[in-house]
C-alpha cells in the first residue's frame, strides 16, 4: 500500500510541477506580448512625433520661401530670365540671317547687359562712388537699348504680317527686351534701400557700443578678456558684458550699481512711509491685563490737584512727536515775586481759561528743588501705595501716579512688586 501511495503521491507532484511550468510559460509569453505591444506603441508616438516635427520644418521652410522678400527677389529673377528667353532669340535670328559668323554677336551683346547690371549690384553692396554705378548703369542702359533697336527691327520686317501685326512684333520684342534689365534695377534699388536701412541700425548698434565703451571702461576691458579666453563663438558679446558688468560691480543686471540699489531702496522705504497712514502716538505705559497698545487719548482724564499757596500745577501735557521731548507734569513749588519799586509798573499778562502749553526748555529757576529719591525710597513708597491694590490694578501707569515718578521708574516698581507678590504666593 505504501507503494502505491508514495506512486500516487509522486504524480500529484509532477502534475503540480508541469502546471507550474506552464503557468511560468504563459506568464512568460504575456510579458513579451506586453512588451511588444508597449514598444509598438512606443514606435507609433515616435514616428507621429518625427512626422509632426517634419511637418512643421516643412511648414517653416514654406513660410520663409514665401516671405514678401524672397517672393520679390525670385519672381524678379524668374521675370528677368523669361525676358532673356524672348529676347535674345530675335537677335540670334537677325545676326545669323547676316552671316553665320555673326552669331556670338547677340549673346556677347545681351551678356554684357546683364554683366554690367551685376556690376551694379556688386557696386551698391561694396558702397562704391556713385560716378561708378552711374558708369555702370549708362552701360547697362546703352547694351539693352541697342538690343531693343535690333528686336524692334527684326520684328517689325517679319514676313506674313501685316503691317499693324509687324508694328506691335517689334514694339513687343522691343520692350521686353528692355523689361529684364528694367525690373533687375529695380530690384536692386529696393535691396539697396533695404541695405541703407539695416546700415541705419548697424550704425546705431556701433555707435550704442562706442559710448558704451566710453562710460564703462573698467566693464569693456574685462568682457574683452572675458571673449579672448572663452573658445571661439561660445560666448556672445552681450553675454560676456553681462558677466563682466556682474564681476566689477557685483549687480546681476546691467546698469545697476550698488549705489543705485541702495538709493532704490532709500525711495522705496520713503514711499511706503509716504502712504501710511497717520496712527495716534502709543502710550508710554503698559498695562497687565492686556497687550495691546494704547494711545493717550484712550487714557482716563487725570482731574488736575487743587491750587495751594505754595505749589504750582502745570498743565497736563499733551501728545508730541516720537523724538520731541515731553513737559512732567510734577508739581513744582511756586517762586515768590521779587520785591520791586512802587513806582514802577510791569505788565501783567491776562488770564486765561485755556491751559498754557509748553513752548521750550523749562528754565533752571523754575525747576523744582527736592531732592531726587533713591531706588529703594521708590520701592518702598510703592509698596505702601499699593499694599492694598490687587494684581490687576498693580499697573505702571498707575504706580506712576501715585507716587508721582516716571514711566520707566514705575514699570520697573511694577515688574518688582509683581514679582515679589509672585514669590510670596509661591511661598504661601
Amino acid at each position: 500500500m505504501s507503494t502505491v501511495a508514495d506512486y500516487r503521491e509522486q504524480r500529484r507532484l509532477d502534475a503540480a510541477a508541469a502546471d507550474e511550468r506552464r503557468a511560468e510559460r504563459e506568464r512568460a509569453a504575456d510579458e513579451r506580448a506586453a512588451r511588444l505591444r508597449e514598444q509598438a506603441r512606443t514606435d507609433r508616438v515616435r514616428d507621429r512625433e518625427v512626422g509632426l516635427e517634419r511637418r512643421r520644418e516643412r511648414a517653416a521652410r514654406r513660410a520663409a520661401l514665401l516671405t514678401p522678400g524672397q517672393v520679390y527677389r525670385r519672381g524678379t529673377l524668374a521675370l528677368v530670365v523669361a525676358s532673356g528667353l524672348a529676347s535674345l532669340p530675335a537677335q540670334v535670328l537677325h545676326f545669323v540671317s547676316i552671316s553665320p559668323m555673326l552669331l556670338p554677336l547677340p549673346l556677347a551683346l545681351e551678356g554684357t547687359a546683364w554683366v554690367v547690371a551685376a556690376g551694379v549690384a556688386y557696386a551698391d553692396s561694396r558702397h562704391l562712388a556713385a560716378g561708378v554705378r552711374w558708369l555702370l548703369r549708362a552701360l547697362v542702359v546703352a547694351a539693352a537699348g541697342f538690343a531693343a533697336s535690333i528686336n524692334y527691327t527684326y520684328g517689325a520686317h517679319l514676313p506674313g504680317l501685316s503691317p499693324a501685326d509687324a508694328q506691335t512684333a517689334g514694339w513687343g520684342l522691343a520692350a521686353v527686351t528692355l523689361f529684364g534689365p528694367l525690373l533687375f534695377e529695380i530690384r536692386q534699388w529696393v535691396c539697396t534701400l533695404a541695405a541703407v536701412a539695416d546700415d541705419d541700425d548697424r550704425r546705431e548698434r556701433g555707435r550704442h557700443s562706442r559710448i558704451r565703451r566710453r562710460h564703462h571702461r573698467t566693464v569693456a576691458r574685462i568682457a574683452d578678456r572675458l571673449l579672448s579666453a572663452a573658445p571661439f563663438g561660445s560666448l556672445t558679446t552681450e553675454q560676456a558684458w553681462a558677466r563682466a558688468w556682474q564681476i566689477h560691480t557685483g549687480a546681476p543686471d546691467p546698469g545697476m550699481t550698488p549705489d543705485l540699489y541702495r538709493k532704490a531702496t532709500r525711495s522705496a522705504a520713503a514711499l511706503t512711509e509716504a502712504q501710511r497712514p497717520i496712527e495716534p502716538a502709543a502710550n508710554q505705559g503698559e498695562s497687565t491685563g492686556t497687550n495691546r497698545k494704547r494711545s493717550t487719548a484712550d487714557l482716563p482724564v487725570s482731574t488736575p490737584e487743587p491750587i495751594t499757596a505754595n505749589v504750582t500745577v502745570l498743565p497736563r501735557p499733551v501728545p508730541v512727536g516720537f523724538l520731541k521731548s515731553t513737559l512732567s507734569a510734577k508739581p513744582y513749588p511756586s517762586i515768590a515775586p521779587a520785591a520791586v519799586a512802587p513806582i514802577e509798573r510791569r505788565p501783567v499778562a491776562a488770564e486765561s481759561t485755556r491751559p498754557r502749553r509748553a513752548t521750550g526748555r523749562v528754565p533752571a529757576v523754575a525747576k523744582s528743588t527736592r531732592s531726587k529719591r533713591t531706588p529703594d525710597q521708590l520701592l518702598a513708597e510703592a509698596r505702601a501705595a499699593t499694599a492694598d491694590w490687587p494684581d490687576a490694578k498693580v499697573t505702571g501707569e498707575g504706580i506712576r501716579r501715585a507716587i508721582r515718578t516716571s514711566p520707566a521708574n514705575a514699570r520697573k516698581l511694577r515688574d518688582t512688586l509683581l514679582a515679589e507678590r509672585a514669590g510670596a504666593g509661591v511661598a504661601s
